[in-house]
């Protein structure tokens, strides 16, 4: 797994020989490195070698080099230009890596920045969420701090839905009470809203949670039939790495069991710090 700090540590250079280890070495030999360099990318037409360097220490911008290793050669070495990659997204480029085992992957990307990857393992961690609304908010507040690069890991989400709709069809009740009301749901049942306290007709599921069934019996006196959407029930017994939205929340973020759970009506910055903390748990702690 090998990927620079940033695109600032990169400089490229385009050079007119073989890119051979005794050509490389020679034109090392006695030069100097800017102070934030620490990896050349070079360039002959279309073969490309990366080399990391290391600097005499002092506090002069360009000290002379002592040391470099050859990080990859012409036949090691992919060169991409995508101009909607952002080179500093851990995320965006450990997907490019993906598709080029083995390889050391140079990216041109946006900015004309550069940078490149080798064999970044994506982090997979499961979001359940209720829909519609589709996308939920989760996996768009998730997906935007991602794509954002908020996080600085390699992490890829596992969009898990609890549909609604497809639950409210199967039931054989000829109402169905939500616990408040959903953007966009549509089914062929009578449609009940908790929070609206309505009267209620027909004989009706539940569909919520533990807490708006405490709720329903608190305001009807009576039980009812029930199905249970938190999606803290609804978590993979297999310890991945988990995000989900849960009412008992009241804010910031609970971690138990690789779960984190964030409040119904959460913000970025609890998503953000949820994640953080999934990693950590998780022992990718290298994500802030």
């Amino acid at each position: 797994m090998m990927m620079p700090e940033h695109c600032k540590e990169v400089s490229v250079r385009t050079v007119n020989f073989p890119l051979t280890p005794t050509n490389i070495a020679e034109v090392v030999k006695g030069k100097k490195a800017y102070t934030r360099t620490r990896y050349y990318v070079l360039r002959n037409r279309n073969d490309s070698a990366v080399i990391s360097v290391e600097k005499e220490d002092g506090n002069e911008l360009f000290r002379n080099i002592k040391s470099f290793e050859i990080l990859s050669l012409p036949d090691e070495t992919v060169f991409v230009e995508d101009r909607t990659i952002d080179v500093i997204n851990r995320t965006q480029m450990a997907k490019l890596s993906q598709k080029y085992k083995g390889k050391l992957v140079v990216v041109r990307g946006m900015f004309n920045h550069v940078s490149f990857v080798k064999d970044e393992d994506l982090i997979r961690i499961n979001v359940i969420d209720t829909v519609p609304p589709r996308p939920s908010k989760l996996s768009v507040i998730v997906e935007k701090i991602i794509s954002m690069g908020l996080i600085n890991a390699p992490i890829i989400a596992n969009h898990i839905e609890i549909d609604l709709e497809s639950i409210a069809s199967t039931l054989k009740t000829k109402g169905v009470i939500f616990p408040c009301r959903a953007s966009g749901i549509s089914c062929d049942k009578v449609v009940y809203f908790l929070d609206e306290t309505p009267e209620i007709s027909v004989e009706s599921t539940l569909v919520g949670c533990d807490l708006s069934r405490r709720i329903f019996k608190s305001l009807y006196k009576k039980e009812v039939d029930f199905i249970d959407i938190c999606p803290r029930n609804h978590v993979r017994l297999d310890g991945s790495p988990t995000l989900v939205k849960c009412c008992k929340v009241k804010s910031g973020y609970e971690l138990k069991n690789q779960v984190a759970a964030v409040p119904w009506g959460t913000t970025i910055e609890e998503v953000k710090d949820a994640l953080l903390a999934l990693l950590k748990a998780s022992g990718n702690s290298n994500g802030s």
